[in-house]
C-alpha cells in the first residue's frame, strides 16, 4: 500500500505591524480617491487591501481612526520631502532650493491622481471636522513657514525691494493649491508641465536673479 504524505498546511505569514498600517493605509487612499469619503467602509478598505476585517479593527479600531491616519500619512510625507529638499546638502545654493521646489511640487509622486483626491477630500469636510482642520491647518502652517524662509533667504541674497517674504510665500501655497485642483478635475486639458510653467513664472516675476521664466 502507497503512504501517502500529507503536507501541513502553510500559514500565512504575519506581516509586522507597521506593514499592515501601511497596507490599509493605502487601501484606504484608493477607496477614498475612487468612492469619495462617505462611500469608503471598513469592509471595502479591508477587500482592497486583501486583509481580513479583524485586522482592520486590531489596527485601527473605528473608521475615523483609519481615516485621521490617512490624513497625517498624506501630510506628513509632503511635509518630510519638502523639508528635505530645504536642508539638502546637494541643493545648497538659494535657486537650487527654490527649483528643487519647483520640481517636487509638480512631481508625479506629488500630483498623484489619487492623494490629490484624498487631500482635497479632507479639505472639503475639514470645516465641520476639528481633527481634520487640525492636522491640515498644521500641516498649511509648516509648509508656509518652510516656504516663507527660503524666499526671504532670496530676498536677502538678491538684494530685491518692495517684496514681502510672507505675501510671496502666501500667494505661492494659493497658487499651488489651485494648480493642484485643476490637475485633479480636469486632467485631459492641463498637464504638470503647464501648471509647474505657470509656477515657475509666478516666482521668476517676483525672483528673477534666482528663476527664470518657463519656456514654451
Amino acid at each position: 500500500m502507497t503512504e501517502v504524505l500529507v503536507q501541513p498546511l502553510r500559514k500565512r505569514r504575519a506581516e509586522p505591524p507597521e506593514v499592515r498600517r501601511e497596507q490599509l493605509i493605502t487601501a484606504t487612499i484608493t477607496c477614498i480617491a475612487r468612492n469619495g469619503m462617505s462611500a469608503t467602509t471598513m469592509a471595502e478598505v479591508t477587500k482592497e487591501a486583501g486583509l481580513s476585517q479583524g485586522i482592520v479593527n486590531l489596527h485601527f479600531e473605528s473608521k475615523e481612526k483609519l481615516l485621521i491616519a490617512t490624513l497625517r500619512t498624506i501630510a506628513d510625507e509632503y511635509n518630510s520631502g519638502q523639508q528635505k529638499i530645504l536642508t539638502s546638502s546637494v541643493h545648497t545654493a538659494v535657486a537650487d532650493k527654490i527649483q528643487a521646489l519647483l520640481d517636487f511640487d509638480f512631481s508625479p509622486r506629488v500630483t498623484r491622481k489619487d492623494k490629490l483626491a484624498v487631500w482635497f477630500a479632507f479639505w472639503g469636510e475639514a470645516k465641520s471636522r476639528p481633527t481634520y482642520q487640525h492636522i491640515c491647518s498644521a500641516s498649511d502652517i509648516a509648509t508656509d513657514a518652510a516656504i516663507r524662509s527660503l524666499f526671504q533667504q532670496a530676498i536677502d541674497e538678491g538684494g530685491y525691494r518692495g517684496i514681502s517674504a510672507e505675501l510671496l510665500a502666501q500667494g505661492y501655497t494659493a497658487l499651488i493649491d489651485g494648480l493642484w485642483l485643476d490637475l485633479l478635475i480636469a486632467p485631459r486639458r492641463f498637464t504638470r508641465k503647464r501648471a509647474k510653467q505657470i509656477a515657475t513664472l509666478y516666482l521668476a516675476n517676483a525672483l528673477p536673479q534666482h528663476i527664470e521664466p518657463p519656456g514654451d
